[in-house]
């Protein structure tokens, strides 16, 4: 179960919000470039499912990464996820299916995987940094780029610029406190409901 929020950041306070986490941490940020491909069928078998299915490219190698939408509340993201690296670009489902136990959400899957095809992508570099909080772990990122969607030979495209901190180990309280810490000290900031990947879908229907 992943737990998140998600905050959007204007543009023009990339700068700041760098800062604070440089203040808070002691150490500059850690920048990993990451290239994403979602795939559906053309009916939207997982996004009527409100699941997304992506492979993520990374200075490691592929990952796979099948999650439902769950909730979202006030810029907090709760929902399952099931990630694991692959051998290359190219999606491993029966992988997926032994690992998913959501038994919905496998069955979307496993009805979706002879029809799939890209729909998407998203394409930005991630600053990450690691604070401890009340006992807690909680990985902060500042993600900057694009989701891309090519739809009948015309490339639209819309900018990502977004905090995301997400909860590694402990309570979710501490995810609520550093976001307040981090709304007093960079101006702008809001609770964003919307994953890359909705985001993906709403640019492709226009």
């Amino acid at each position: 179960m992943e737990r998140e929020i998600k905050l959007a950041l204007p543009a023009d306070q990339v700068r700041a919000a760098t800062q604070w986490f440089v203040a808070r941490t002691g150490a500059e940020g850690r920048d990993v470039r990451l290239a994403n491909i979602y795939f559906d069928t053309p009916a939207l078998t997982l996004a009527k499912s409100k699941s997304a299915l992506r492979l993520r490219h990374t200075p490691d190698g592929w990952l796979q990464t099948f999650k439902t939408v769950g909730e979202a509340k006030d810029g907090l993201h709760s929902r399952h996820e099931w990630e694991m690296p692959v051998a290359g670009e190219k999606l491993e489902i029966d992988t997926l299916l032994r690992e998913c136990d959501e038994p919905s959400a496998a069955e979307a899957l496993r009805q979706a995987a002879p029809e799939l095809v890209e729909l998407f992508r998203t394409d930005f570099t991630r600053t990450l940094w690691n604070i401890e909080l009340n006992d807690a772990t909680v990985e902060a990122a500042i993600d900057q780029g694009d989701v891309i969607a090519e739809v009948n030979g015309e490339a639209r495209r819309a900018p990502i610029s977004e905090v995301e901190l997400e909860l590694k180990s402990g309570d979710e309280a501490a995810l609520h406190a550093l976001a307040a810490e981090l709304g007093t000290a960079v101006a702008g900031l809001a609770p964003d409901n919307v994953s890359k990947a909705q985001r993906g879908y709403q640019l492709r229907a226009g």
